[in-house]
């Protein structure tokens, strides 16, 4: 979170931060929606006041946020003839009645037709166990830490797109395998350069910068586009 000089400079995990004044109001209050943060206050609250409000409310602004943007939208279950993207290539679902279980061949995803949607999700959770744990592998040993990192496992919490433990182990959310290929590598790597450095430091963003000096351009994809994953 950085907090420079002017109201519009402030902002949470990458959201600005809007600031609402009134004379009306006696507290301060802060609102978290998709994509936006609004400090509500008095207008006679000092900025430095808002500041140090709005800094000890931090983890709790961002975490709302990581959710928002992890939330699936509303969409009808699966259908034939549904195109799905997975891994940077568009799989063509084919629902049958005489299958029990996910079957892929070529572009190709046949399911069963009875609860195809649980199908659909628990097929991608593990078709994308392997290439996350090759991906991640690869980065961490570009990054020089290969021998810190101890497993790579796929996750589906509502709040992190990705996690890295001091116990060296990584999880990425599964449905990466369905955003831009760019956008799953950058998570990839924000995730092994916490091998490196357990924080977000410059020193951690430095790490980021010498394998993807555009990471930028990837954490806005996510924080403006991933709700739609």
């Amino acid at each position: 979170m950085r907090f420079p000089g002017d109201m519009t400079g402030w902002e949470v995990a990458g959201v600005p931060v809007q600031i609402r004044r009134s004379a009306r109001r006696r507290t301060v209050a802060v609102q978290v929606t998709p994509g936006a943060v609004t400090l509500y206050a008095p207008t006679r609250v000092p900025l430095a006041q808002l500041r140090d409000i709005l800094d000890a409310r931090r983890d709790w602004v961002a975490g709302h946020l990581a959710g928002y943007a992890a939330r699936p939208p509303q969409r009808p279950d699966a259908q034939t003839g549904q195109r799905v993207p997975f891994l940077g290539q568009d799989l063509t679902l084919h629902l049958d009645a005489t299958r029990t279980r996910p079957d892929r061949s070529g572009d190709t995803l046949h399911l069963p037709v009875q609860n195809a949607e649980a199908h659909l999700t628990a097929w991608t959770r593990r078709a994308c166990a392997a290439p996350y744990r090759e991906l991640v592998q690869e980065y961490a040993a570009r990054l020089g830490a290969a021998d810190r990192l101890s497993a790579v496992h796929v996750s589906d919490t509502r709040t992190r797109w990705g996690s890295c433990s001091a116990d060296g182990v990584i999880r990425l959310h599964w449905k990466l395998s369905r955003a831009p290929s760019e956008i799953l590598h950058y998570v990839a790597l924000h995730e092994a350069a916490h091998l490196l450095e357990l924080n977000h430091s410059p020193r951690y963003w430095a790490h980021v910068t010498r394998l993807m000096p555009d990471w930028q351009t990837k954490r806005a994809w996510l924080r403006e586009d991933g709700h739609t994953l």
